[in-house]
C-alpha cells in the first residue's frame, strides 16, 4: 500500500494525493464517503409558496390565439415574473400573465408576454419544432406532474409559434427528442404576444389522487435581453429547472384518464443503389402505444424503420478512442434517462445506437415510467435479424432497470443489460470468432441531488460478464459537483478494469483510474454591457492499472457574458499523454506512433459566439499550440447562419486544421465544411439540406429531407441521401425514403 501511494505521488509532480486501497477496498471507503456527505436532512420544496389553481371549464376553448372565451377571465392568474438573467431575484422588467383551465380531456394554457417596458421585433430562428432555445424569443413550461423535482415534461413555443417539447430529466435537462400531440397557436403585435395551448391529459403521464404538481413558466425576450421565470429560479440555473418549480394546485384529483391506446402504422417505400448494387422494397410496419396506468406506458415496435431520423454531424477525428453520437430514433427515446443516463457520458453500459443500425430490427418493446411518485420502471427487449454473409446470429437484447426516489431529490437505480446471440449452422463456424453468445452487464447507481440545487452527484458500480471473456470485470466512478450564484467547484473519480466488457454500452477507454478536479469563480456586474465573468480551472489524470500515470490535462480559461448574450472564453491548455498502444496522429493510414512513447504540448485557444438577435449569427474559435512529436497544430472553425425570419435560414460549418509532424506525416491540411438549408413556411411544413464534405476521410454527403405534419404527430417525409466515401476503401451510395405515418388514438 505504502509503495503504491509513493507511486501515484511519484508519477504526479507531488501535486495530487489520495488515500488509496486497492479496487473493492477502493471502492467501497469512496462510495461510503460518498453517501456519508450526500445525506441531507428533509427541508420544504423551495417555491412552496408560489401555487397556482387551474379552472375547470365545459365550454369549448377555441385554439386560435385569442383568449375571447369568457371562461379566461375568470381563470387565475401567474404573473410577476422574477427576472433571471441579467440579475435574478428581481421583477423582470417585461409583464407575463398565464391562465390554466382544463377539462375532462386537456389541459389548456393561455398566456400573454406584453412589450411594456422594450418595444422591437421578435427574433426566432424558423418555424422549425423544437427550436434552439437561446436563439428565440420563447416561452416555456415545465411540469412535475409527481413533484419528485427531477423528472417532468416541457412545452412550449417560440414567438412566431414553432412547438417545442420534451422529457425532462436530472432536475433540468430536457431531451428534445420526445414528440408528443398537442396543439397551439400565437398572435402577436407590437405591444404583446399571445399564446393559446391545448395539451391532452393523455400526453402528460401522472400518478391519479396527486392532486399537486410541479409548474413552472420561463420567457426569453432576447430585445430586452431578459429571461425570466413565474417562480423565482437562481441565474446559475435552467428556467425550467425542477427544483424551483412552483406548484399546480387542483381542486380536486386530475381527470382520470382511461384507456390510452394509440396505434401509429408507417408505410415506406425505398429505392437504393450501392457501387453498382441497386434495390427496390416497400415496407410496413408500426408502433402500438398502450398506457398501463395513467403514468407508466407500454410501446410496441413491429418491422421499425428510422429513415426519416437527421443524420450525424461530420467531424475532424484527432481523438485516440472512439466518438460518440446521440441517439436519434424515436423508439428509444421517450424515458430514456432511464436507460441511456446511468454511468457518464464516456462510460455507459447502455447505448442504445448499438442496437439496430445496419442491422434490421424485427420487433420491439418497452415497459417505462412511474410505478408512483417514487418509484420508476424501465424494461426494454428488442430483436434483430441475422446477416449470414458477415456471420452476424440473430440477437436479442434485452434492458431491465428500476430507480426509486430518496431524500428531496435523489434516486438510487439498478440496471440489468444482456445480449444474447442465437447462432444456427449457417453462421456458427464465422460467428464464434466474432460473436459472443451472451455479453450481461449489471450495475446499481445512486443519484444525489440536494434540496437547494446547489449540490449535485453521483457513484455508481457496475460488473460485466461474457461467454469469452476470461475474467470479470468491474468498474466504479463518482462525483460530487456544488454549483452557487458565484462559485462552481467538481471533484470526479473513475475506475474502469481491463477486462470490462460493455458490448452495449459505450466505454472508448479500459484499464484506467481517472482523477479530475475544476473550479470556477463568475464576478457579476449590474447595468453593464457585462453581465458576468471569471476563471475555471481543471486537471484530469490518468493512471494504468500499475498506478502509473498516462495522461494528464491541465486547462485553465477565462469566460466573459455580455448583456446581449454574446460571449468569449479564452483558454490555456497543457497536455501529457504515454501512448497505451500504437496510434496514428492523423488516422491517415500512413504511420503509427508506437505505444510507451511520451509526448508533451501546451495550446492556447478562444471561442466567440455572436448575439442571436442578429439575422447573421456567427461562432468563431481557434487554436494554436503544439500537437504529438512534437508536432504543431492550428484550427479555426466558424459556426455561420443568416436567417430572414421565420422562413429561411442558411447555417454553415467551415473548419479548419492544419496539422505538422516529422515524416512520415509531414504537413496535413483537414478541411471539414457543411452547409444547412432550411425551409419553414408553416409550423407543420418543413424541408431542410445538409451537405458535408470531410476531407480526412474524403467523404461528400448529402442529405435533403421534407416533412409535412398533416396531423398532430402525423408525417408525411420524402428523404433523400447521397454518400460517397474514400477512405479506407470507395463507397458511393444513394437512397430515397417515401415514409408515411399516422398516429391514431383509440378512446
Amino acid at each position: 500500500m505504502k509503495k503504491q501511494l509513493e507511486t501515484i505521488l511519484s508519477n504526479s509532480d507531488n501535486s495530487f494525493s489520495l488515500m488509496y486501497n486497492p479496487r473493492l477496498n477502493y471502492t467501497i471507503r469512496i462510495f461510503s464517503l460518498f453517501v456519508l456527505i450526500t445525506l441531507k436532512v428533509h427541508s420544504q420544496k423551495i417555491n412552496e409558496s408560489y401555487r397556482i389553481h387551474p379552472t375547470k371549464t365545459d365550454q369549448i376553448i377555441n385554439i386560435d390565439g385569442v383568449l375571447e372565451e369568457k371562461i379566461w377571465n375568470n381563470a387565475e392568474v401567474a404573473n410577476n415574473f422574477f427576472m433571471i438573467l441579467p440579475t435574478d431575484g428581481k421583477q423582470a422588467s417585461q409583464e407575463s400573465e398565464v391562465k390554466i383551465l382544463y377539462d375532462e380531456n386537456n389541459i389548456y394554457f393561455g398566456v400573454v408576454f406584453f412589450n411594456n417596458s422594450v418595444q422591437g421585433d421578435y427574433t426566432v430562428e424558423s418555424l422549425k419544432r423544437d427550436f434552439s432555445f437561446g436563439k428565440n424569443d420563447n416561452l416555456l413550461i415545465s411540469i412535475d406532474p409527481f413533484n419528485n423535482l427531477t423528472t417532468g415534461f416541457s412545452f412550449g413555443l417560440n414567438a412566431y409559434g414553432a412547438q417545442w417539447d420534451g422529457t425532462m430529466y436530472n432536475g433540468g435537462k430536457v431531451d428534445l427528442n420526445w414528440d408528443s400531440k398537442w396543439v397551439s397557436e400565437i398572435s402577436f403585435d407590437k405591444d404583446k404576444w399571445t399564446c393559446e395551448i391545448s395539451i391532452p391529459l393523455k400526453s402528460i403521464r401522472y400518478k391519479e389522487g396527486v392532486k399537486e404538481w410541479g409548474i413552472n413558466f420561463g420567457r426569453l425576450d432576447l430585445k430586452a435581453g431578459e429571461k425570466s421565470s413565474w417562480a423565482p429560479v437562481p441565474r446559475q440555473f435552467p428556467s425550467v429547472s425542477l427544483a424551483h418549480t412552483g406548484v399546480l394546485v387542483w381542486d380536486s384529483s386530475p381527470p382520470k384518464q382511461g384507456r390510452n391506446i394509440s396505434i401509429i402504422p408507417y408505410s415506406l417505400s425505398n429505392i437504393s443503389k450501392t457501387n453498382d448494387y441497386k434495390t427496390k422494397s416497400n415496407k410496413i410496419g408500426g408502433d402500438i402505444k398502450v398506457s398501463v396506468s395513467s403514468a407508466l406506458n407500454l410501446d410496441f415496435t413491429i418491422n421499425p424503420n428510422f429513415s426519416q431520423a437527421e443524420v450525424d454531424q461530420q467531424v475532424t477525428n484527432l481523438d485516440r478512442f472512439e466518438l460518440f453520437y446521440p441517439e436519434r430514433r424515436q423508439f428509444f427515446l421517450e424515458n430514456a434517462d432511464l436507460f441511456a443516463n446511468f454511468g457518464y457520458k464516456t462510460l455507459r453500459p447502455f447505448f442504445s445506437r448499438r442496437i439496430g443500425l445496419g442491422v434490421p430490427i424485427n420487433a420491439g418493446l418497452r415497459l417505462s415510467g412511474n410505478i408512483n411518485e417514487k418509484w420508476r420502471i424501465g424494461l426494454m427487449d428488442i430483436q434483430t435479424q441475422n446477416i449470414d454473409r458477415i456471420g452476424l446470429p440473430k440477437q436479442n437484447f434485452g434492458v431491465f432497470t428500476i430507480q426509486k426516489r430518496v431524500f428531496e431529490r435523489s434516486s438510487i437505480g439498478l440496471i440489468l443489460i444482456n445480449k444474447e446471440s442465437f447462432f444456427d449452422e449457417k453462421n456458427k463456424i464465422i460467428s464464434d470468432s466474432n460473436y459472443t453468445k451472451y455479453n450481461r452487464n449489471i450495475g446499481v447507481e445512486y443519484n444525489y441531488g440536494s434540496a437547494n440545487n446547489l449540490w449535485n452527484g453521483k457513484a455508481f458500480f457496475l460488473n460485466t460478464y461474457s461467454s469469452n471473456q476470461i475474467k470479470n470485470d468491474h468498474s466504479f466512478a463518482s462525483h460530487l459537483e456544488y454549483n452557487s450564484t458565484n462559485w462552481k467547484a467538481r471533484i470526479q473519480q473513475e475506475y474502469v478494469g481491463e477486462n470490462f466488457n460493455a458490448e452495449v454500452g459505450y466505454v472508448p477507454r479500459k484499464g484506467y483510474y481517472k482523477f479530475n478536479s475544476s473550479l470556477g469563480y463568475l464576478f457579476y456586474k449590474n447595468d453593464s454591457n457585462i453581465v458576468s465573468y471569471g476563471p475555471n480551472f481543471s486537471r484530469t489524470y490518468f493512471f494504468d492499472q500499475s498506478y502509473n500515470r498516462t495522461d494528464l490535462l491541465d486547462q485553465f480559461s477565462y469566460v466573459i457574458n455580455f448583456a446581449n448574450r454574446s460571449k468569449l472564453n479564452v483558454v490555456f491548455i497543457k497536455n501529457y499523454i504515454n501512448l497505451l498502444q500504437d496510434f496514428d496522429p492523423l488516422r491517415s493510414n500512413v504511420g503509427s506512433l508506437i505505444k510507451g512513447s511520451e509526448h508533451e504540448w501546451t495550446s492556447f485557444g478562444f471561442e466567440f459566439t455572436s448575439k442571436p438577435q442578429n439575422n447573421f449569427t456567427y461562432k468563431i474559435n481557434g487554436l494554436i499550440g503544439g500537437y504529438y512529436q512534437e508536432g504543431k497544430r492550428r484550427s479555426l472553425s466558424a459556426e455561420l447562419g443568416y436567417r430572414f425570419q421565420p422562413y429561411f435560414s442558411i447555417n454553415s460549418i467551415i473548419n479548419y486544421n492544419s496539422i505538422n509532424l516529422e515524416s512520415p506525416w509531414n504537413k496535413s491540411d483537414f478541411w471539414l465544411i457543411g452547409s444547412k438549408l432550411d425551409i419553414t413556411l408553416t409550423n407543420k411544413l418543413f424541408f431542410s439540406s445538409l451537405y458535408q464534405y470531410n476531407k480526412q476521410f474524403d467523404l461528400w454527403n448529402f442529405n435533403s429531407r421534407f416533412q409535412w405534419r398533416y396531423k398532430p404527430a402525423s408525417d408525411l417525409f420524402l428523404v433523400f441521401n447521397s454518400n460517397e466515401v474514400m477512405i479506407p476503401e470507395e463507397i458511393k451510395s444513394w437512397s430515397i425514403n417515401l415514409k408515411l405515418n399516422y398516429w391514431l388514438n383509440l378512446n
